[in-house]
């Protein structure tokens, strides 16, 4: 019987491993999650609008200070996608999520739509859980001061669902805006981002 030589044999383990490796990028592509932050990993997905003092440290991307409320704002527009983010702020931070937005470099949350990280806000009906100017989050109000959360915001044509560590806060019709990118903002408080994924729909 004839053997192998090592260099045929070490050839099979590499296609072996290709083929591998192959069925893996499959797998990727048909869940079709884009992550753009993972850990510290990710801020060059993001451009910057204001000065708060994003940093990559303690296992997220971190802000606690600027001179007003700042953003990162993705690189890429999106029409209809699911968000996935997860997030910590202290009690007393102001913040949110901006989706949809018409103008990259003036973000609003009259032209885009923001989720908002805000427990303290004095309209508290759109604190934490609503759609600021659009959709108000019903009683209880939910908190998300001083602990790790997951917001799931799922915009599809004109329906924007909003979940917040499992409970739906907002499930709403509105067609005022279609797409564009979509931003993280800092504005009072300490925040941190672990993980940002984006699945187009």
């Amino acid at each position: 019987m004839k053997k192998k030589s090592p260099l045929a044999s070490q050839l099979v383990r590499f296609s072996s491993i290709c083929v591998l490796l192959a069925s893996f990028s499959v797998i990727a592509a048909e869940d079709g999650w884009v992550t753009l932050i993972d850990g510290t990993e990710g801020l060059d997905n993001f451009n910057r609008v204001g000065d708060a003092n994003w940093t990559a440290e303690m296992a997220s991307i971190r802000a606690t200070e600027g001179s007003g409320a700042s953003w990162l704002v993705s690189k890429n527009s999106y029409s209809n996608f699911e968000l996935r983010v997860e997030f910590w702020a202290t009690h007393d931070a102001n913040s949110g999520v901006y989706m949809r937005c018409q103008n990259p470099e003036r973000i609003t949350d009259r032209d885009c739509y923001e989720a908002n990280i805000f427990d303290q806000r004095p309209e508290a009906a759109y604190g934490t859980g609503g759609i600021v100017h659009v959709a108000p989050v019903s009683e209880p109000l939910p908190k998300a001061g001083d602990r790790w959360n997951i917001y799931i915001l799922t915009l599809d044509g004109d329906h924007l669902v909003v979940e917040l560590n499992g409970r739906r806060t907002v499930d709403v019709r509105d067609d005022k805006l279609a797409s564009g990118p979509f931003a993280l903002q800092w504005a009072r408080g300490e925040l941190r981002f672990r993980k940002v994924q984006i699945r187009e729909l």
